[in-house]
This record gives C-alpha cells, structure tokens and sequence, in this order.
C-alpha cells in the first residue's frame, strides 16, 4: 500500500513541476495520469495496486466532480454568465434533448441486442460533457469568453439535467413508476432533481458564504484558508441534494455560481488554490481509472469503438451546430464547441450506476461508455492546445 502511495505521490510531483510546459502542448493532465494508472497498474508494471471496487469509484468521481463544478461556477458567477447566455441556453435546451435523441437511435441500429431502454441508457451516459476534462479550453486565455464560460455552464449544467433521463429509465427497467403513470412519474422526477438541486445548492451556498464572510471579520478563519470551507459548501451542497432526492451536481454548481456572485472577485488566490484542490483530485480519479481500465473491458469490438467515435462526433457536434442556428457565432466557432464535449467523470458515474442494476446488457452498455471516456480523454486532451489556437486565427465574438 505503502508504495502505491508514494507512486500516486511521485506522479503529483512531477505533474506540478511540469503542469506550465504541459499545459502549452497537446498533452493533457488527466491523458497523461490515465496512462501513468495503467502501466503503473496490474496490466502493466504491477507497482501501483488499487483495490477498488465500482462502487467506491463511482463515489470518488462523484465528490471529486462535485468540487470541480462548484470550483468552475465560482470563476463563472451569475454576473458573467448573464452577459451572453446564449450557447449554454440553446445548447442545453435544444442541443442535449437532441443529443439524447441521436445517441438512443444510432446506439439501437448499431447495437439491436440492446432494448430500447438499454439503448436510452447508453445515450443518457454519453450525453453528459466533462467540465474537468474541458479545463485545457475552458481556461485557456485565447478562447473568447463568451465561447470558454458557455461551454463551463453547458457542462455543469448537462449532467444534473441527465440524471432525471437516468431515473426515468431506470425505473421503468425496475417497474418503479407509480402504476404506470409514467408521464406523471418523469414530472415529478424532473421536479425533484432539478428543483430540490438548484434550492439545496443555492441555499447551502448562501448559509456558507454568510458564515464565512462573518468569521472573516470576526478574524476567526485567516482568508487563506478559505479554500477549506470553500470545497466543504460544494460536497455539503452535493451530498444534501443527493440525500434529499435532487441532483447533487445540479446543486453544486447552482451553489458554486451564486458563492462567485457574492465573492465578486474578491479572495482570488484563496479561490484559486480551492481550484487546484479539485484538478489534482480529478487528475487522481484519473490514475485510478487507468489502473483498472482492463479490469472493466471485456470483449471490445470494432461496434463499440465506432459508437464511441460517433458518440464524440456526430451524435455530439451536430445537435450543437443546429442549436446554435441563428446566433452571431461563425461556423468555425460553432464547430469547436461542438467538438469540445469531453465525456468524463458523469459519464462513469452514470455508467456504473447502470451496470449496477444488471440489465441483461450491463457489460455491452459499461464497454461502450468506458471505450468512449478513454478516446475522449485521448482525443479532446490532444487536440485542446492546437484546436484553441486554431479557434484564436479566428476573430471571436467576445
């Protein structure tokens, strides 16, 4: 164990000495520490031992994105992304339903075996973008604003949205949905995660703000360690939420929008520091990943690497480019937020919370979203650097 410690600490190390130089190419933080996982991992060298089942991965990434998009609403707040809401608006509102649409049908022509619902499932996982995995864009100074603070509320937004899809189906594979009122039992479902998410969010992060803002002035908490109450109001948001029957990540990032509303820019090292916090626990969750990458594949097949290249392509791009129709963004514009939909840490929550209720396909379904995580880590974090200068050769709309 010892030494799987001192690996995992050896990898941190070296990414923070090298995160200026890797962040300039086209390598990628959670590229890189996926690959470290693996040959570190029983499938490659065997040094780096993790014994962890589905389950406790399905709650480290859930906490680990929790932080993360309370961290990335903070930057955003409610000022900023008031000024030119368009492509979150239309993109979440036309281009996720279409999204789903598309990711259900082609997955049921491509893959017959699966139901209907299976096949819902598989586009419900695949449909979430990945905020952390989109840090490379999002953060990237040569990205317009409007375009990098779109695409940051579009993923914190997309996966919380998700989750009612995920509960409808689910239930209606468990038989759970109230009789067979299933349009009433998808109102409600719709109401609670969404509802209870955004109250929860909201008000767990105006309790946290008033109580630091008076231990501030008290001089009872130094304004370094904001950082520490500051990742406590994202996980208490998520975990009330959660507790309560609303979405968690909805209520992270709810919370973290209306915290950077009333920061106002104020605390700006204390918040950054909070933000490295939540990048090194994704960039771990990654290491994990990547070590037990082949003890979740089972019997790929060229079906499901295609889906998953479709998946990061049509099924994502072209829903994007049609919601965007009309707005005073150019093609080239519109074609990089499409293409900029990494899936990531919800797409393997979800996942595992599907292979979990052993539907007659769990396997086929937790092959073709792990095939499709792993090329979108490759393929997003190689093209981040080179795509961003290619949008910059571009005069953006800002």
């Amino acid at each position: 164990m010892y030494l799987s410690i001192a690996l995992i600490a050896g990898c941190t190390l070296l990414y923070g000495c090298l995160a200026g130089r890797i962040e300039k190419s086209w390598l990628s933080g959670p590229l890189l520490f996926l690959v470290a996982g693996y040959l570190l991992g029983e499938h490659g060298i065997g040094l780096l031992v993790i014994d962890a089942s589905l389950e406790s991965i399905r709650m480290i990434a859930e906490l680990t994105l929790a932080i993360v998009l309370f961290n990335d609403a903070t930057g955003i707040g409610l000022r900023l992304l008031k000024h030119r809401p368009q492509i979150p608006i239309r993109t979440l509102l036309l281009g996720l339903p279409l999204t789903l649409l598309f990711g259900s049908l082609i997955a049921k022509v491509i893959f017959p075996q699966l139901s209907l619902i299976e096949a819902a499932l598989l586009g419900i996982i695949l449909a979430p973008t990945d905020a952390a995995l989109g840090l490379a864009v999002i953060k990237n100074p040569i990205v317009p604003q409007d375009i990098s603070r779109g695409l940051n509320a579009e993923s914190g937004l997309n996966d919380g949205i998700c989750v009612p899809f995920l509960v409808v189906c689910l239930a209606l594979v468990n038989g759970h949905t109230n009789d067979g009122n299933i349009g009433l039992f998808a109102f409600k479902a719709f109401l609670s995660e969404i509802g209870i998410g955004a109250i929860v969010g909201a008000l767990s992060s105006a309790l946290g703000w008033l109580l630091c803002r008076h231990a501030i002035k008290q001089q009872w908490i130094p304004e370094r360690w904001l950082t520490v109450p500051t990742m406590s109001i994202a996980l208490m948001a998520f975990s009330l939420a959660q507790a309560l029957g609303g979405s968690g990540f909805i209520a992270a990032f709810c919370g973290g929008l209306l915290f950077g509303e009333r920061i106002q820019g104020a605390y700006t090292a204390e918040m950054e520091e909070s933000t490295i916090n939540g990048e090194m626990l994704s960039l771990l969750t990654w290491l994990i990943f990547g070590a037990l990458t082949m003890n979740i594949l089972t019997d790929t097949t060229w079906r499901q690497v295609a889906y998953g290249i479709l998946s990061l392509t049509v099924i994502r791009m072209v829903p994007v480019i049609i919601s965007l129709a009309g707005t005073s963004l150019n093609f080239k514009q519109k074609v990089f937020i499409g293409w900029f939909g990494p899936r990531g840490l919800a797409s393997v929550v979800f996942a595992i919370m599907v292979f979990e209720q052993q539907l007659p396909n769990s396997q086929v379904i937790l092959n073709i979203a792990t095939v499709t995580i792993l090329l979108s880590v490759l393929l997003h974090g190689i093209s981040a650097y080179p795509a961003s200068q290619w949008l910059a050769t571009n005069k953006a709309t800002r």
